[in-house]
């Protein structure tokens, strides 16, 4: 057989051949977070990696790359690049600091395991989010302002009532009650 024909069948038997099944990779902790940049705490990413039949992927080795400029994170303290190893669940996670820069960014999981590979995306955002003070105002709440709209309601309806049974008709009609809440504020989870 001619050097030509061997290299040809090669390549047909290396295209032919199935690719393997890949890993899935589930974010069970931080799609979506919003990293505070004026407090920089520290959060916690966890993914679980699964196999074709839906089955851990123990010891699977999990990499998690931020981005290298703008809005991002460090893990563990040190790049963002950082390579674990899935527990007996197929869990993996990482300890996040966000940088000063606020944005969206993207963080990439990549997962290889007995020659499977898997990929995903968590998407954060990096924010300067108002000190917890400045959110509340003077000591307002939501649990405040609902009383104050459950107590107003409970006097609006009595004072209903109590007009409905005034059997004299020639009283003059009771002047309209109005309630006016107060500004809300709206701001992070406390």
């Amino acid at each position: 057989m001619s050097a030509g024909l061997a290299c040809f069948l090669a390549v047909q038997l290396a295209v032919a051949q199935p690719a393997a099944p890949g890993l899935t990779i589930t974010v069970l902790d931080g799609l979506g977070a919003i990293n505070n940049i004026n407090q920089r705490e520290p959060r916690t990413i966890v993914v679980q990696v699964s196999d074709e039949q839906n089955r851990p992927a123990s010891k699977a080795a999990v990499t998690f790359t931020a981005p290298a400029q703008g809005a991002s994170v460090s893990f563990n303290g040190s790049g963002t690049t950082q390579t674990v190893t899935a527990d007996e669940q197929g869990r993996a996670s990482v300890r996040t600091r966000p940088n000063r820069i606020a944005g969206e960014m993207e963080i990439r999981v990549n997962a290889s395991h007995e020659g499977r590979t898997g990929r995903a995306t968590i998407t954060q955002f990096n924010m300067a989010v108002p000190k917890q003070e400045a959110v509340s105002g003077s000591g307002s709440s939501v649990g405040k302002i609902l009383l104050i709209l459950a107590i107003g309601g409970g006097a609006a309806a009595g004072a209903i009532i109590a007009g409905t049974r005034n059997s004299d008709s020639t009283s003059a009609a009771p002047a309209p009650i109005t309630i006016t809440p107060g500004a809300g504020t709206i701001g992070p989870p406390r």
